[in-house]
């Protein structure tokens, strides 16, 4: 889908969100391409519930982000506008540790659509997901 070969890097994919949405935190993309995308965030008080478990908001946000990101990879450049469609998240267990991580893989895309299923992990428990999406971007129509 993408047109000739370069992909947005991570560096320039978190260069242009925080430029986009200054003050933002938070997620990270670690690595990025063609059909995956790889989203990492630190575990602090403004991720977690009492008790030190991951809320499910903050899960959500991390596999929207992975979903996001992975729109890039998949049509080869930084498309801010592009949006969500829809997301359906199940939570598989508590998620806690130091580190959270989502990877979302592309399962189909189309002209002016993204479908994408994301993992999502604490630490480095990639086998054993705390939750996992399935998502849906659009892209703005080209003018």
């Amino acid at each position: 889908m993408a047109n000739g070969t370069h992909r947005p890097t991570p560096e320039e994919i978190n260069s242009a969100v925080h430029a986009a949405f200054p003050g933002s935190e938070g997620a990270l993309c670690r690595a990025a391409g063609a059909d995956f995308a790889v989203v990492q965030r630190e575990i602090d008080p403004t991720a977690a519930r009492p008790g030190g478990l991951v809320s499910g908001p903050s899960q959500f946000g991390l596999a929207d982000a992975a979903l996001w990101f992975l729109t890039f990879g998949v049509i080869g450049r930084i498309e801010l506008m592009a949006l969500t469609s829809d997301m359906d998240i199940t939570f598989l267990r508590p998620a806690s540790g130091e580190l959270i991580s989502a990877r979302a893989d592309l399962l189909s895309a189309g002209s002016r659509k993204v479908v994408g299923a994301v993992r999502v992990w604490c630490d480095d428990r990639e086998d054993a997901p705390c939750s996992v999406a399935k998502g849906t971007y659009v892209l703005p129509r080209q003018h």
